[in-house]
């Protein structure tokens, strides 16, 4: 049973929607909330298993409940249902930690893909480290909660899981030039190149700034190839 967070003020999308999954498609157990206060007290309730927000809300916006999840929770999958998919919108979006966006208008059984297939990513990181860590230099990245700890000083970073996928990927294979092509084929699902490919320059940017003032660790850019990690 898959436990979701549905924030959305429009009662009868909510309606339908939560109709859709629980009675036609089956295997959910849905949890409504009507703004993204609401919908913050809910995912601290109930800590679901995925979130599906609107951005636009009364009392406060998507926006504003992803950034505070994303203190805390790195892990929690977070999609944006939403007719603001401008691109000023979806790179907010990626910089506060959602890991994708469904444009409305949609139907149930869209969302129950998008669903799956986001949960099935997450597990499939998972099964490829069995310690759930991946050590460079001084740093340690839980790859299962999507942490990162600097070993020297004790500090942890809070990751989205899509950031925590793509440093992972990095961190295996560090020193070495991992193709973009790879990096989207591991961290996204999606037939839109140009729009994943934009999201991955966000990540990047995000994860960049994690070691500005760390002479050991930079992730630099082999122009019109990929990727690389460099850590002593």
């Amino acid at each position: 049973m898959i436990k979701l967070l549905l924030v959305e003020d429009d009662v009868n999308l909510c309606y339908i929607v939560q109709a859709g999954l629980q009675d036609v498609i089956g295997g959910y157990e849905v949890i409504t909330a009507g703004n993204g206060l609401e919908g913050l007290h809910a995912w601290e309730e109930h800590k679901p298993d995925i979130i599906i927000s609107d951005i636009d809300m009364p009392e406060m916006d998507g926006f504003e409940m992803v950034r505070r999840i994303r203190e805390t929770d790195g892990d929690t999958p977070i999609l944006f249902a939403s007719a603001m998919t401008s691109p000023k919108d979806v790179k907010h979006g990626y910089e506060l930690g959602v890991n994708n966006y469904v444009k409305k208008p949609f139907v149930p059984e869209e969302i129950d893909a998008h669903i799956h297939a986001i949960l099935k990513m997450k597990e499939g990181a998972r099964s490829r480290s069995v310690e759930g860590h991946c050590r460079f230099s001084h740093y340690t990245l839980d790859t299962v909660h999507a942490t990162l700890r600097d070993d020297n000083t004790g500090k942890i970073r809070v990751l989205t899981t899509t950031e925590a996928k793509i440093l992972q990927l990095l961190a295996e294979n560090k020193n070495e030039v991992i193709r973009r092509e790879a990096i989207l084929s591991r961290c996204w699902n999606t037939e839109d190149d140009f729009f994943a490919s934009r999201s991955l320059d966000v990540f990047v940017t995000k994860l960049r700034k994690l070691f500005t003032d760390d002479p050991d660790v930079e992730i630099k850019t082999a122009r019109g190839v990929g990727l690389m990690l460099v850590a002593k």
